[in-house]
């Protein structure tokens, strides 16, 4: 079958709305040529748009003309390669999902442990962070909320309260093996997010302390995030204050 052929019946599978870049056609490396030909007059022919160079989408149909793929779809093709979750949304956009903050970000921080994501999506500007441990689907959700206490005293509009009560929900609801794996990574990041975990760990059991995350600090440090006991019952014992 010609490469427009393969290209053409691949691309009738992918759901509307969806992106996808070179890599998820079918085509062979001496195709590349012929592949790219045939995605332009599939753009010309509004069939596909482009979304950055080398990411294309399927668009909704709707009374007002094609839809744009949401956010983290146009992003999907820099967070994941070969099938594969090497990086994640992080910082204000992250925050804002979470309902931290009401702050809307002019560029999406991206983080990955080996790869610096720069690139821009329409108006989206991607800014690449390092992330503390390898990006996996089974790890980047508790990145995520490691990051939250990384940046807890700077996120806007974010009050203590609302902030230390969101967090002790999300670690609640992690069965036991998440936790211990939430703690291994915990372990790779700054003092103060360890002190922070484990004074949140702490709150939810407190007959036992996690011995890694307190050994793992000097004991004459001092973590300022204006966190009293009416909140966290245990932050002296974590040095937090």
């Amino acid at each position: 079958m010609r490469v427009a052929g393969k290209i053409a019946e691949k691309i009738a599978e992918i759901p509307y709305g969806t992106t996808f870049t070179y890599g998820e056609l079918p085509i062979a490396s001496d195709e590349y040529s012929a592949a790219a030909k045939a995605l332009e007059r599939l753009v010309k022919k509004e069939v596909i748009r482009r979304a950055s160079t080398g990411v294309f989408y399927k668009p909704r149909k709707s009374t007002f003309g094609p839809l744009r793929p949401r956010e983290e779809e146009l992003l999907r093709p820099y967070l994941f390669e070969r099938g594969k979750r090497i990086a994640y949304i992080t910082g204000l956009a992250l925050y804002n999902r979470l309902g931290l903050t009401t702050q809307v970000p002019k560029d999406i921080r991206v983080a990955s442990r080996d790869k610096r994501i720069v690139a821009k999506v329409g108006n989206i500007r991607i800014k690449p962070i390092k992330s503390y441990e390898d990006v996996t689907d089974d790890n980047y959700y508790l990145l995520e909320l490691l990051d939250v206490l990384k940046d807890f005293k700077n996120i806007s509009d974010m009050g203590k309260k609302e902030g230390v009560k969101f967090m002790l929900k999300k670690f609640e609801r992690l069965p036991e093996k998440e936790r211990d794996k939430l703690v291994a990574i915990a372990l790779k990041y700054p003092p103060r997010v360890r002190a922070f975990v484990g004074s949140l760990l702490n709150e939810l059991n407190p007959a036992k302390p996690v011995k890694a995350l307190k050994d793992s600090l000097n004991p004459l440090s001092i973590f300022d995030f204006g966190i009293g006991k009416d909140l966290l019952r245990f932050v002296d014992f974590w040095n937090i204050r």
